[in-house]
Protein backbone atom coordinates (compact mmCIF):
# COMPACT_ATOMS: atom_id res chain seq x y z
CA UNK A 1 0.00 0.00 0.00
CA UNK A 2 1.65 3.77 -0.85
CA UNK A 3 2.78 5.53 1.91
CA UNK A 4 -0.38 8.17 3.69
CA UNK A 5 -2.83 5.96 1.51
CA UNK A 6 -5.86 4.85 4.27
CA UNK A 7 -6.62 1.62 3.85
CA UNK A 8 -10.36 0.94 3.52
CA UNK A 9 -9.85 -1.35 7.26
CA UNK A 10 -9.02 2.03 8.48
CA UNK A 11 -11.28 3.79 7.05
CA UNK A 12 -14.33 1.77 8.45
CA UNK A 13 -12.80 2.24 12.00
CA UNK A 14 -11.63 5.45 11.83
CA UNK A 15 -14.91 6.49 10.15
CA UNK A 16 -16.99 5.42 13.31
CA UNK A 17 -15.30 8.41 15.53
CA UNK A 18 -17.91 10.45 16.88
CA UNK A 19 -20.78 8.30 15.22
CA UNK A 20 -23.40 7.01 15.39
CA UNK A 21 -25.52 10.36 16.67
CA UNK A 22 -29.32 10.59 16.06
CA UNK A 23 -30.53 13.78 15.18
CA UNK A 24 -33.57 16.14 14.06
CA UNK A 25 -34.60 15.01 10.90
CA UNK A 26 -33.80 18.99 8.94
CA UNK A 27 -36.49 20.80 6.77
CA UNK A 28 -34.69 20.27 4.18
CA UNK A 29 -34.75 16.11 4.81
CA UNK A 30 -38.27 16.29 6.14
CA UNK A 31 -39.65 17.22 2.61
CA UNK A 32 -38.49 13.65 1.75
CA UNK A 33 -38.61 11.59 4.96
CA UNK A 34 -40.95 13.00 6.93
CA UNK A 35 -40.61 14.06 10.56
CA UNK A 36 -39.16 12.79 13.50
CA UNK A 37 -34.99 11.71 14.29
CA UNK A 38 -32.09 10.20 11.85
CA UNK A 39 -29.73 8.26 13.02
CA UNK A 40 -26.26 8.47 11.82
CA UNK A 41 -24.80 5.16 11.75
CA UNK A 42 -20.62 4.22 12.24
CA UNK A 43 -19.44 2.57 9.77
CA UNK A 44 -18.41 -0.53 12.03
CA UNK A 45 -22.57 -0.67 12.57
CA UNK A 46 -23.13 -1.26 8.93
CA UNK A 47 -20.58 -4.00 8.36
CA UNK A 48 -21.55 -5.61 11.69
CA UNK A 49 -25.21 -5.90 10.34
CA UNK A 50 -23.99 -7.10 6.72
CA UNK A 51 -22.37 -9.67 8.46
CA UNK A 52 -25.44 -11.28 10.01
CA UNK A 53 -27.05 -11.98 6.53
CA UNK A 54 -26.12 -15.59 6.51
CA UNK A 55 -25.58 -17.60 2.60
CA UNK A 56 -28.58 -17.91 0.62
CA UNK A 57 -30.30 -14.96 2.22
CA UNK A 58 -30.45 -11.30 1.46
CA UNK A 59 -31.01 -8.07 2.50
CA UNK A 60 -31.49 -4.50 1.34
CA UNK A 61 -30.13 -1.11 2.52
CA UNK A 62 -34.23 0.14 3.62
CA UNK A 63 -33.88 -2.79 5.80
CA UNK A 64 -30.09 -1.98 6.66
CA UNK A 65 -31.75 1.35 7.74
CA UNK A 66 -34.51 -0.03 9.30
CA UNK A 67 -32.79 -2.07 11.81
CA UNK A 68 -30.30 1.10 12.46
CA UNK A 69 -33.44 3.33 13.18
CA UNK A 70 -34.63 0.54 15.16
CA UNK A 71 -31.64 0.11 17.22
CA UNK A 72 -30.87 4.03 17.69
CA UNK A 73 -34.71 4.73 18.73
CA UNK A 74 -34.61 6.96 15.60
CA UNK A 75 -37.32 7.24 13.43
CA UNK A 76 -35.20 6.61 9.84
CA UNK A 77 -31.40 5.49 9.45
CA UNK A 78 -29.72 8.21 6.91
CA UNK A 79 -30.15 6.89 3.66
CA UNK A 80 -26.85 8.56 2.80
CA UNK A 81 -24.31 7.67 5.65
CA UNK A 82 -26.09 4.14 4.99
CA UNK A 83 -24.94 3.66 1.75
CA UNK A 84 -21.36 4.87 1.99
CA UNK A 85 -20.87 2.91 4.62
CA UNK A 86 -21.73 -0.24 3.11
CA UNK A 87 -19.62 0.52 -0.23
CA UNK A 88 -16.46 1.34 2.52
CA UNK A 89 -17.90 -2.20 4.18
CA UNK A 90 -17.70 -3.85 0.97
CA UNK A 91 -14.22 -2.79 0.14
CA UNK A 92 -12.74 -3.35 3.31
CA UNK A 93 -13.63 -7.03 2.70
CA UNK A 94 -12.24 -7.44 -0.45
CA UNK A 95 -9.46 -5.61 0.45
CA UNK A 96 -9.08 -8.43 3.71
CA UNK A 97 -10.07 -11.22 1.19
CA UNK A 98 -6.54 -9.89 -1.01
CA UNK A 99 -4.76 -11.07 2.18
CA UNK A 100 -5.93 -14.30 2.40
CA UNK A 101 -8.77 -13.47 5.20
CA UNK A 102 -11.53 -15.94 4.34
CA UNK A 103 -14.27 -14.81 7.05
CA UNK A 104 -14.92 -11.49 5.35
CA UNK A 105 -18.57 -9.35 5.21
CA UNK A 106 -20.82 -10.78 2.74
CA UNK A 107 -21.16 -7.46 1.06
CA UNK A 108 -22.83 -8.98 -2.23
CA UNK A 109 -26.03 -10.31 0.07
CA UNK A 110 -26.68 -6.36 0.60
CA UNK A 111 -28.69 -5.32 -1.86
CA UNK A 112 -29.92 -1.82 -3.64
CA UNK A 113 -34.10 -1.19 -3.52
CA UNK A 114 -36.13 -3.72 -5.52
CA UNK A 115 -33.41 -6.75 -4.51
CA UNK A 116 -31.74 -4.86 -7.48
CA UNK A 117 -27.80 -5.21 -7.56
CA UNK A 118 -25.01 -2.25 -6.60
CA UNK A 119 -22.51 -1.29 -9.87
CA UNK A 120 -20.65 0.11 -6.90
CA UNK A 121 -19.75 -2.44 -5.33
CA UNK A 122 -16.16 -4.55 -6.30
CA UNK A 123 -15.94 -6.03 -9.36
CA UNK A 124 -19.63 -4.22 -10.31
CA UNK A 125 -22.63 -6.19 -10.51
CA UNK A 126 -20.41 -8.95 -13.16
CA UNK A 127 -18.84 -10.00 -9.13
CA UNK A 128 -21.84 -9.67 -7.19
CA UNK A 129 -24.00 -11.93 -9.39
CA UNK A 130 -21.30 -14.31 -9.68
CA UNK A 131 -21.50 -14.46 -5.84
CA UNK A 132 -24.74 -14.59 -5.37
CA UNK A 133 -24.96 -17.28 -7.77
CA UNK A 134 -22.43 -19.19 -5.85
CA UNK A 135 -25.38 -19.59 -3.30
CA UNK A 136 -28.03 -20.43 -5.21
CA UNK A 137 -29.96 -16.73 -6.21
CA UNK A 138 -30.72 -16.73 -9.61
CA UNK A 139 -30.39 -13.07 -11.12
CA UNK A 140 -33.17 -11.52 -13.41
CA UNK A 141 -31.75 -9.21 -16.09
CA UNK A 142 -31.93 -5.59 -15.76
CA UNK A 143 -34.86 -3.68 -17.91
CA UNK A 144 -34.01 -0.74 -19.44
CA UNK A 145 -31.54 1.38 -17.37
CA UNK A 146 -32.76 -1.04 -13.96
CA UNK A 147 -29.84 -3.19 -12.89
CA UNK A 148 -30.06 -6.73 -12.64
CA UNK A 149 -31.56 -8.33 -9.51
CA UNK A 150 -31.96 -11.28 -7.64
CA UNK A 151 -35.10 -12.93 -8.45
CA UNK A 152 -37.59 -13.20 -5.47
CA UNK A 153 -35.73 -11.43 -3.32
CA UNK A 154 -38.59 -10.75 -1.01
CA UNK A 155 -38.60 -14.22 -0.07
CA UNK A 156 -34.78 -14.40 0.70
CA UNK A 157 -34.75 -11.49 3.10
CA UNK A 158 -32.86 -12.21 6.33
CA UNK A 159 -34.17 -11.37 9.90
CA UNK A 160 -31.25 -10.00 11.37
Amino acid sequence: MAKGRTSWQEKLVKGSKGLPKVEPITDKMSQRWGTGTVVIPAPTEVDELMKKVPAGKVITMAELRACLAKKHNATIGCPLTTGIFAWVAAHAAEESAAKGEKNITPYWRTLKAGGELNEKYPGGIEAQAAKLKTEGHIIEPGKGKKPPKVKDWEKKLAEI
